[in-house]
């Protein structure tokens, strides 16, 4: 039987996504270039050889079946995964396989996981304090904040729609908005890019829409790589998806476009589906096929 995530891409068509590209200077520009990156674990190659790119002011998600890579994409751009061989260069020129993964905030990149990591027994205010330090070293070691950093945490609290909770304890949010205090704690900091791993998982309908367009704010700004396995939500937000299969990137383009590449469907639904088939078609349940995305 075919999994609910697989279903959900080919069942419903795409939705036309808000331009969520920047405007600013670099716009156009390369912000990260992937470059013949090749990951191995005990003999099992994840990324095989893999070219990935993105530019600045760019909102991208990167979708695709179970084991395709994706988690080591992020891992490998974040220090956490070391490559076989190729490189990542970020930001013009910094070969991110080089450096060490604590270096990478003052970098300018910033990474969500899907479980929010916050500081539930400081106050909401207090958690993006101690995020602001975690990128300025004058606030890390004296303690205590300027004012036009004060200033810079307001706005985040605002971009967030948390000004009004700013100093209520962080536990007693709800999980959509302790994921949205999260992308602030990232935000402070002032990242050129920003690593979202599942940012809607376990969030209520409303939340989701909420979430994104919070994104889509963001992505006017900066630039976001997004994980996701919510079909829906990609379909409502993405304006470009890449799409990973055995360590390579195997289509990209708009929604409507990947959804109905016949790779794609292949890679979802099983080898043995026809690259004839139609997406309605291929979305019908059958045997042997893969399970999810």
């Amino acid at each position: 039987m075919i999994g609910r995530r697989a279903r959900q891409i080919f069942q419903a068509p795409a939705s036309h996504a808000a331009n969520g590209a920047g405007s600013g200077p670099e716009t156009g520009k390369t912000i990260l270039s992937v470059e013949k990156l090749t990951i191995s674990f005990d003999g099992f190659t994840v990324l095989n050889e893999l070219d990935f790119s993105m530019k600045y002011g760019e909102m991208r998600f990167l979708i695709g079946p179970n084991g395709a890579g994706k988690t080591t994409l992020i891992d490998s751009i974040t220090g956490k995964s070391k490559p076989d061989r190729g490189r990542i260069v970020f930001d013009g020129g910094t070969d991110l396989t080089r450096q060490q993964e604590h270096r990478l905030v003052r970098l300018g990149i910033g990474r969500k996981f899907q479980t929010p990591s916050i500081f539930g027994s400081l106050t909401v205010y207090q958690n993006l304090e101690v995020a602001l330090g975690f990128r300025n070293r004058i606030t890390s070691l004296f303690g205590g904040i300027r004012s036009q950093e004060s200033d810079r945490i307001m706005a985040t609290l605002e971009e967030v729609a948390l000004v009004d909770r700013a100093s209520e304890v962080a536990g007693s949010l709800s999980h959509g908005e302790k994921q949205w205090l999260e992308i602030g704690m990232l935000l402070v900091q002032e990242p050129k890019l920003l690593l979202m791993d599942e940012p809607v998982a376990g969030m209520t309908r409303r939340e989701r829409e909420k979430t994104g367009e919070l994104l889509q704010s963001i992505g006017s700004t900066r630039s976001v790589l997004v994980v996701e396995h919510d079909m829906e939500f990609v379909r409502r937000f993405a304006q470009t998806v890449t799409v990973l299969h055995l360590g390579k990137v195997l289509s990209e383009g708009d929604m409507e476009t990947v959804q109905r590449d016949p790779e794609v469907v292949r890679a979802y639904l099983g080898h043995g589906a026809s690259g004839n088939r139609t997406v309605a078609e291929s979305s019908q349940p059958r045997r042997g096929t893969a399970a999810g995305v």
